[in-house]
C-alpha cells in the first residue's frame, strides 16, 4: 500500500501535514458541534475524537512513507549484511 502510494505522488511531508492538520480540525469539529447542533457536550466530544483518530494514522503512514522513501525499491538486490552496514551508517550509536 505504502509503495502504492508512493508511485501515486504522496510524500511522507504530505502525511505529515495531514495528520497536524487532523489535529486542527479534530478542535474545529467539536467546536463547531457544540455550538451548532443541540446534542451540545455529548456530540461534539463524538466529533472532536472521531476526527482526532485520524492524526495517528497520518502520522504512522507518513513514518511508513519515510522509510519506503529512504529503503524502498533503490537498491532491491542488494545483501542484508550491505543493508546492516548501510542502517549502521545513516543511525550512528555513540
Amino acid at each position: 500500500m505504502i509503495r502504492t502510494l508512493r508511485k501515486m505522488g504522496v510524500t511522507s511531508s504530505i502525511l505529515y501535514t495531514c495528520g497536524f492538520l487532523s489535529i486542527g480540525a479534530s478542535m474545529a469539529s467539536w467546536l463547531m458541534s457544540m455550538q451548532m447542533e443541540d446534542a451540545r457536550q455529548d456530540r461534539a466530544d463524538r466529533w472532536g475524537i472521531f476526527v482526532g483518530e485520524w492524526a495517528p494514522t497520518f502520522f504512522a503512514l507518513g513514518t511508513a512513507m519515510r522509510l519506503e522513501e529512504e529503503w524502498g525499491e533503490e537498491r532491491p538486490y542488494e545483501g542484508i549484511e550491505r543493508v546492516k552496514h548501510r542502517a549502521r551508517d545513516a543511525m550512528p550509536i555513540s
